[in-house]
């Protein structure tokens, strides 16, 4: 393996990973923030809400078992392992390697299927989301069997190159890129086109497209991420064990930057009512129902919601915040 040795990449790796997973927490509580702010329990997005909590807990049990990772590599069984730390590291069968490769998985379940549900609701059509509910499974299937492999893997458990799950793992992070990209095609082209009907008849300037700079804003860093990923995974350089850390931290940064960054623009799109419904269903983690066909625009509703009173405006921007 090319680059650092697996013991100075797992120090690496782990050190990274704790200051990502501190802006996280960060980050997850103002996604709490704005699923709660101006809102009655009864009315705040649990299904949303369970998923980002669910990301955080998968994140917290990544680090932790990161932490015991580097004890036991460090302290543990720096004299007992054969070959010492360099070799405790880069063996793939060990239970707390498994572990973490297995929360990476689930992470990145839970991510995706998030997103193809964003694209059903938006579009409202079982076709739609066919193939990334393709991709999806792919992601499970070939996820379960990398994991399995790199825990039987007997012949040559210190180098993940050698092992006979390299196809594997390749296909995994291929599938879930590839998910990432449609799904988010799929979603900024749904935007754009609402936007595009809803202004011929809009008589203010407000847009909705900077929900699609922020889509496009978690699609580039996640895929930047998983790319980074494949390249050193397939130039067998020791990047892919310091990213591969990486990648549960920043799947819960994009999820949840995504939801406050709606919440904070949602608040500009109050002057017609298309546009505020918009919003608001984005804005409540995209798992509320979306019913965007048939599309249907009246002038006069856009001039009543321009010309009421600013104590109806005020009304309507409590109920758009989360």
């Amino acid at each position: 393996m090319a680059g650092f040795t697996a013991d100075i990449s797992a120090i690496m790796s782990g050190a990274l990973e704790c200051i990502l997973y501190g802006f996280s927490v960060l980050m997850f509580v103002g996604t709490i923030w704005a699923l709660t702010y101006k809102r009655q329990m009864q009315d705040v997005n649990r299904p949303i809400a369970v998923v980002a909590i669910m990301l955080l807990l998968v994140s917290t049990v990544h680090i932790i078992v990161t932490i015991i990772h580097l004890e036991n590599g460090l302290v543990r069984y720096r004299d007992t392992w054969s070959g010492g730390p360099a070799a405790f590291f880069a063996d793939v069968t060990t239970e707390t390697y498994v572990i973490k490769h297995g929360l990476l998985i689930l992470q990145t379940v839970l991510a995706d299927a998030v997103m193809v549900y964003r694209c059903y609701v938006l579009w409202q059509s079982i076709r739609i989301i066919i193939l990334p509910s393709i991709l999806w499974c792919s992601i499970v299937a070939t996820g379960i069997r990398a994991v399995y492999g790199n825990s039987q893997a007997i012949s040559n458990p210190g180098d993940v190159f050698a092992t006979n799950v390299e196809e594997w793992i390749i296909a995994f992070f291929s599938s879930t890129l590839s998910t990432n990209l449609v799904c988010s095609g799929l979603l900024v082209y749904r935007i754009w086109k609402i936007e595009r009907d809803v202004s011929r008849a809009r008589v203010t300037k407000s847009t909705i497209m900077p929900i699609v700079r922020v889509l496009v804003d978690a699609a580039v860093l996640y895929s930047v991420v998983l790319v980074g990923f494949l390249i050193s995974f397939l130039t067998k350089t020791s990047g892919e064990a310091i990213l591969s850390d990486l990648v549960v931290p920043i799947i819960s940064i994009t999820f949840y930057m995504v939801l406050i960054r709606i919440t904070i623009n949602s608040r500009h799109y109050l002057s017609t009512a298309s546009t505020r419904r918009t919003t608001e269903r984005m804005e409540q983690g995209d798992l509320q129902q979306f019913p965007m066909k048939p599309m249907e625009v009246h002038i006069s509703q856009f001039t009543q919601d321009d010309s009421a009173s600013s104590s109806n405006k005020t009304k309507n921007e409590d109920r758009l915040s989360t």
